[in-house]
Protein backbone atom coordinates (compact mmCIF):
# COMPACT_ATOMS: atom_id res chain seq x y z
CA UNK A 1 0.00 0.00 0.00
CA UNK A 2 1.35 3.23 -0.80
CA UNK A 3 2.45 5.75 2.03
CA UNK A 4 0.70 9.10 2.22
CA UNK A 5 3.21 11.88 1.93
CA UNK A 6 6.43 9.89 1.42
CA UNK A 7 9.80 11.59 2.90
CA UNK A 8 11.51 12.96 -0.60
CA UNK A 9 15.33 13.66 -0.56
CA UNK A 10 18.02 14.66 -2.96
CA UNK A 11 21.16 13.59 -2.75
CA UNK A 12 24.22 15.31 -4.91
CA UNK A 13 27.45 12.71 -5.07
CA UNK A 14 30.63 14.48 -6.25
CA UNK A 15 30.99 12.00 -8.79
CA UNK A 16 29.78 12.18 -12.68
CA UNK A 17 27.23 9.45 -13.84
CA UNK A 18 29.42 6.65 -15.07
CA UNK A 19 31.76 6.71 -11.86
CA UNK A 20 28.36 7.27 -9.75
CA UNK A 21 27.30 3.93 -10.26
CA UNK A 22 29.89 1.94 -9.19
CA UNK A 23 29.99 4.38 -5.81
CA UNK A 24 26.68 5.38 -4.78
CA UNK A 25 23.85 4.21 -7.24
CA UNK A 26 23.55 0.65 -5.87
CA UNK A 27 23.43 2.47 -2.32
CA UNK A 28 20.45 4.43 -3.31
CA UNK A 29 18.59 1.91 -5.65
CA UNK A 30 18.43 0.00 -2.72
CA UNK A 31 17.72 2.18 -0.25
CA UNK A 32 14.69 3.35 -1.62
CA UNK A 33 13.88 -0.40 -2.48
CA UNK A 34 14.18 -0.71 1.12
CA UNK A 35 12.39 2.07 2.68
CA UNK A 36 9.34 0.75 1.07
CA UNK A 37 7.48 3.87 0.05
CA UNK A 38 8.03 5.82 3.20
CA UNK A 39 11.14 7.71 1.60
CA UNK A 40 12.51 7.98 -2.02
CA UNK A 41 15.99 9.39 -2.51
CA UNK A 42 16.66 11.25 -5.88
CA UNK A 43 20.31 10.89 -7.28
CA UNK A 44 22.23 13.80 -8.89
CA UNK A 45 25.64 13.66 -9.70
CA UNK A 46 28.36 16.13 -9.95
CA UNK A 47 27.32 19.39 -10.78
CA UNK A 48 24.02 18.13 -11.93
CA UNK A 49 22.10 20.70 -9.11
CA UNK A 50 25.06 22.49 -7.84
CA UNK A 51 28.43 23.31 -8.63
CA UNK A 52 30.58 20.74 -6.54
CA UNK A 53 32.36 23.13 -5.05
CA UNK A 54 29.42 24.38 -3.77
CA UNK A 55 27.88 21.38 -2.14
CA UNK A 56 28.36 22.17 1.61
CA UNK A 57 26.71 25.51 1.22
CA UNK A 58 23.58 23.87 -0.88
CA UNK A 59 23.48 21.12 1.74
CA UNK A 60 23.98 23.62 4.53
CA UNK A 61 21.09 25.81 3.16
CA UNK A 62 18.93 22.99 2.55
CA UNK A 63 18.77 22.90 -1.59
CA UNK A 64 19.74 19.67 -1.18
CA UNK A 65 18.93 17.31 1.69
CA UNK A 66 22.61 15.08 1.87
CA UNK A 67 25.83 14.55 0.09
CA UNK A 68 28.54 12.55 -0.78
CA UNK A 69 31.74 13.86 -1.51
CA UNK A 70 35.05 14.63 0.59
CA UNK A 71 35.57 17.48 2.53
CA UNK A 72 37.63 19.51 0.32
CA UNK A 73 35.96 19.25 -2.78
CA UNK A 74 32.77 20.31 -1.50
CA UNK A 75 34.13 23.95 -0.11
CA UNK A 76 33.83 22.50 3.48
CA UNK A 77 34.44 25.40 6.18
CA UNK A 78 35.79 22.97 8.78
CA UNK A 79 39.86 23.28 9.71
CA UNK A 80 40.13 19.42 8.99
CA UNK A 81 38.79 19.62 5.54
CA UNK A 82 42.57 19.77 3.71
CA UNK A 83 42.26 15.91 5.10
CA UNK A 84 39.56 14.73 3.08
CA UNK A 85 40.23 13.21 -0.33
CA UNK A 86 43.78 12.80 -0.74
CA UNK A 87 45.82 13.67 1.81
CA UNK A 88 49.48 13.07 1.00
CA UNK A 89 51.00 9.95 2.43
CA UNK A 90 48.25 9.37 4.98
CA UNK A 91 47.44 5.53 3.73
CA UNK A 92 48.84 2.88 2.05
CA UNK A 93 45.46 0.65 1.87
CA UNK A 94 42.38 1.47 1.88
CA UNK A 95 41.48 -0.29 5.59
CA UNK A 96 44.09 2.30 6.56
CA UNK A 97 40.70 5.21 6.13
CA UNK A 98 38.00 3.00 8.41
CA UNK A 99 41.01 1.30 10.92
CA UNK A 100 41.77 5.20 11.42
CA UNK A 101 38.47 6.23 12.03
CA UNK A 102 37.41 3.22 14.15
CA UNK A 103 40.45 2.71 16.62
CA UNK A 104 42.73 6.70 16.52
CA UNK A 105 39.87 8.92 17.02
CA UNK A 106 39.12 10.56 13.71
CA UNK A 107 35.44 9.60 14.10
CA UNK A 108 35.57 11.83 17.34
CA UNK A 109 37.47 14.71 15.58
CA UNK A 110 34.84 14.49 12.33
CA UNK A 111 32.16 14.52 14.76
CA UNK A 112 33.72 17.60 16.49
CA UNK A 113 34.31 20.06 13.53
CA UNK A 114 31.21 19.46 11.78
CA UNK A 115 29.16 19.67 15.36
CA UNK A 116 30.45 23.33 15.43
CA UNK A 117 29.05 24.41 11.90
CA UNK A 118 25.24 24.92 11.85
CA UNK A 119 22.66 22.66 10.19
CA UNK A 120 25.48 20.40 8.58
CA UNK A 121 25.66 16.73 10.27
CA UNK A 122 28.49 14.49 9.58
CA UNK A 123 27.63 10.97 9.26
CA UNK A 124 30.45 8.50 7.77
CA UNK A 125 33.65 8.68 6.26
CA UNK A 126 35.50 5.58 4.47
CA UNK A 127 38.00 4.75 1.75
CA UNK A 128 38.37 4.88 -2.18
CA UNK A 129 40.60 4.24 -4.28
CA UNK A 130 45.02 5.21 -4.43
CA UNK A 131 45.89 8.34 -6.72
CA UNK A 132 47.75 7.92 -9.64
CA UNK A 133 48.50 10.30 -12.52
CA UNK A 134 47.85 9.50 -15.95
CA UNK A 135 48.68 11.51 -18.80
CA UNK A 136 47.38 11.43 -22.34
CA UNK A 137 50.93 12.09 -24.28
CA UNK A 138 53.45 13.01 -21.97
CA UNK A 139 55.29 10.48 -20.15
CA UNK A 140 56.15 10.95 -16.51
CA UNK A 141 59.56 8.63 -15.96
CA UNK A 142 61.40 11.66 -13.31
CA UNK A 143 60.16 14.68 -11.07
CA UNK A 144 61.29 17.09 -13.92
CA UNK A 145 58.79 15.82 -16.02
CA UNK A 146 55.98 16.93 -14.00
CA UNK A 147 56.75 20.57 -14.48
CA UNK A 148 53.86 22.26 -16.50
CA UNK A 149 51.57 19.60 -16.99
CA UNK A 150 47.70 20.72 -16.18
CA UNK A 151 45.95 18.09 -14.40
CA UNK A 152 42.55 17.53 -13.35
CA UNK A 153 42.54 16.70 -9.33
CA UNK A 154 41.46 17.39 -5.73
CA UNK A 155 42.68 20.17 -3.67
CA UNK A 156 44.58 18.91 -1.48
CA UNK A 157 47.24 16.53 -3.32
CA UNK A 158 47.11 19.28 -6.30
CA UNK A 159 48.43 21.63 -3.41
CA UNK A 160 51.21 19.57 -2.62
CA UNK A 161 52.03 18.17 -6.08
CA UNK A 162 52.51 21.50 -7.44
CA UNK A 163 55.73 21.85 -5.57
CA UNK A 164 57.15 19.87 -8.62
CA UNK A 165 55.60 21.86 -11.25
CA UNK A 166 52.42 20.00 -11.63
CA UNK A 167 49.64 22.66 -12.46
CA UNK A 168 46.42 21.69 -10.47
CA UNK A 169 43.19 21.80 -12.92
CA UNK A 170 39.43 22.28 -11.26
CA UNK A 171 37.05 22.22 -14.26
CA UNK A 172 33.83 20.22 -13.96
CA UNK A 173 33.63 16.21 -13.82
CA UNK A 174 31.88 16.07 -16.71
CA UNK A 175 34.44 18.30 -19.16
CA UNK A 176 37.51 16.21 -17.91
CA UNK A 177 37.60 14.11 -20.99
CA UNK A 178 36.61 16.29 -23.68
CA UNK A 179 39.09 18.88 -22.12
CA UNK A 180 42.67 16.09 -22.47
CA UNK A 181 41.36 15.57 -25.69
CA UNK A 182 41.73 19.08 -26.97
CA UNK A 183 44.83 19.90 -25.15
CA UNK A 184 43.81 21.67 -22.39
CA UNK A 185 44.27 19.20 -19.78
CA UNK A 186 47.37 16.88 -20.27
CA UNK A 187 46.18 14.80 -17.56
CA UNK A 188 44.42 13.73 -14.38
CA UNK A 189 45.45 13.28 -10.84
CA UNK A 190 41.81 12.27 -9.37
CA UNK A 191 41.87 8.45 -8.99
CA UNK A 192 43.20 5.68 -9.14
CA UNK A 193 43.88 2.49 -12.24
CA UNK A 194 40.30 1.17 -11.68
CA UNK A 195 38.19 4.22 -11.65
CA UNK A 196 40.47 5.48 -15.03
CA UNK A 197 38.89 2.40 -16.77
CA UNK A 198 36.26 2.61 -15.71
CA UNK A 199 35.10 6.05 -16.60
CA UNK A 200 36.98 5.98 -19.95
CA UNK A 201 40.01 8.40 -19.25
CA UNK A 202 42.05 5.31 -19.51
CA UNK A 203 41.27 5.14 -23.38
CA UNK A 204 42.59 8.90 -23.86
CA UNK A 205 45.50 8.76 -21.18
CA UNK A 206 48.53 6.88 -22.86
CA UNK A 207 50.36 6.31 -19.79
CA UNK A 208 49.89 6.14 -16.04
CA UNK A 209 52.75 6.40 -13.00
CA UNK A 210 52.60 3.97 -10.94
CA UNK A 211 53.65 5.84 -7.87
CA UNK A 212 50.90 6.97 -5.97
CA UNK A 213 50.60 10.27 -3.90
CA UNK A 214 48.69 8.06 -1.21
CA UNK A 215 47.08 5.00 -0.66
CA UNK A 216 43.21 5.89 -0.56
CA UNK A 217 40.80 8.87 -0.66
CA UNK A 218 39.02 9.84 2.08
CA UNK A 219 35.38 10.53 1.40
CA UNK A 220 32.50 11.17 3.17
CA UNK A 221 28.62 11.21 4.01
CA UNK A 222 26.77 14.34 5.42
CA UNK A 223 23.19 15.40 5.75
CA UNK A 224 20.98 18.81 6.15
CA UNK A 225 20.60 18.19 10.11
CA UNK A 226 17.32 19.45 9.56
CA UNK A 227 16.62 16.83 7.39
CA UNK A 228 18.25 14.53 9.05
CA UNK A 229 16.41 15.14 12.34
CA UNK A 230 13.30 14.52 10.39
CA UNK A 231 14.10 10.88 9.51
CA UNK A 232 12.79 8.35 11.89
CA UNK A 233 15.12 6.25 14.14
CA UNK A 234 14.27 3.35 11.65
CA UNK A 235 14.98 5.72 8.43
CA UNK A 236 18.12 7.07 9.88
CA UNK A 237 19.59 3.64 10.84
CA UNK A 238 18.52 2.39 7.27
CA UNK A 239 20.08 5.12 5.84
CA UNK A 240 23.45 4.52 7.73
CA UNK A 241 23.32 0.51 7.00
CA UNK A 242 23.21 1.61 3.28
CA UNK A 243 26.34 3.66 3.66
CA UNK A 244 27.72 0.73 5.06
CA UNK A 245 26.95 -1.48 2.22
CA UNK A 246 28.38 1.37 -0.12
CA UNK A 247 31.69 0.90 2.12
CA UNK A 248 32.07 -2.31 1.26
CA UNK A 249 30.59 -2.33 -2.26
CA UNK A 250 33.52 0.33 -3.02
CA UNK A 251 36.20 -1.41 -1.07
CA UNK A 252 35.86 -4.47 -2.97
CA UNK A 253 35.20 -2.90 -6.22
CA UNK A 254 38.55 -0.69 -6.10
CA UNK A 255 40.64 -3.48 -4.42
CA UNK A 256 40.31 -5.68 -6.99
CA UNK A 257 40.50 -3.62 -10.14
CA UNK A 258 43.78 -1.57 -9.08
CA UNK A 259 46.13 -5.05 -9.06
CA UNK A 260 43.93 -6.51 -11.91
CA UNK A 261 44.32 -3.73 -14.37
CA UNK A 262 47.74 -2.78 -13.46
CA UNK A 263 48.85 -6.16 -14.34
CA UNK A 264 46.19 -7.23 -17.14
CA UNK A 265 45.03 -3.64 -18.60
CA UNK A 266 46.71 -2.92 -22.44
CA UNK A 267 45.74 0.83 -22.88
CA UNK A 268 48.23 2.73 -20.96
CA UNK A 269 51.94 2.00 -20.43
CA UNK A 270 52.78 2.03 -17.10
CA UNK A 271 55.80 4.59 -15.58
CA UNK A 272 57.75 4.97 -12.82
CA UNK A 273 59.48 7.67 -10.83
CA UNK A 274 63.17 5.95 -9.28
CA UNK A 275 63.10 4.90 -5.75
CA UNK A 276 65.50 7.61 -4.83
CA UNK A 277 64.09 10.68 -6.48
CA UNK A 278 60.56 9.68 -4.85
CA UNK A 279 61.76 9.00 -1.43
CA UNK A 280 62.23 12.60 -1.77
CA UNK A 281 58.62 13.15 -2.25
CA UNK A 282 57.95 10.94 0.58
CA UNK A 283 60.47 13.19 2.44
CA UNK A 284 58.45 16.26 1.51
CA UNK A 285 55.58 15.14 2.54
CA UNK A 286 56.77 15.37 6.40
CA UNK A 287 56.74 19.09 5.89
CA UNK A 288 53.47 19.41 4.63
CA UNK A 289 51.84 17.28 7.33
CA UNK A 290 53.62 19.72 9.69
CA UNK A 291 52.26 22.60 7.90
CA UNK A 292 48.93 21.24 7.86
CA UNK A 293 49.34 21.01 12.21
CA UNK A 294 48.51 24.17 12.42
CA UNK A 295 45.41 24.19 14.48
CA UNK A 296 45.20 21.58 17.69
CA UNK A 297 42.40 19.67 15.89
CA UNK A 298 44.25 19.28 13.09
CA UNK A 299 47.89 18.39 14.93
CA UNK A 300 45.69 16.02 16.24
CA UNK A 301 44.56 14.17 12.76
CA UNK A 302 48.38 14.44 11.76
CA UNK A 303 49.17 12.92 14.79
CA UNK A 304 46.86 9.96 14.43
CA UNK A 305 48.82 9.37 11.21
CA UNK A 306 52.14 9.07 12.47
CA UNK A 307 50.95 6.48 15.33
CA UNK A 308 49.13 4.65 12.46
CA UNK A 309 51.98 4.67 10.43
CA UNK A 310 54.51 3.72 13.47
CA UNK A 311 52.22 0.91 13.98
CA UNK A 312 51.77 -0.34 10.93
CA UNK A 313 55.29 -0.37 10.27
Amino acid sequence: MPVPNPIKWRLQTYSGAPLGKEVILPQIENFNQSAYGEMEIELYYADQLVPTDELFRAMQAGTIDAVQSDDATMGSPVDISVFGGYFPFATRYSLDVPAMFRYYGLDKIWAEAYGEVDNVTWLSTSAWDPCHIFTVNKKITSLADMKGLRVFGVPTAGAFMAKYGLIPVIIPWDDVEVAMQTGELDGVAWCGFTEAYEVGWADICNYALTNAVTGSWFGSYFANTESWNKLSPKLQAMFKMSIDQSHFHRATWYWGGEAKLRVEGKKMELTSIPANEWAQVVKDAEGFWEEHSDTPRKKKVVDAFKLYAANME
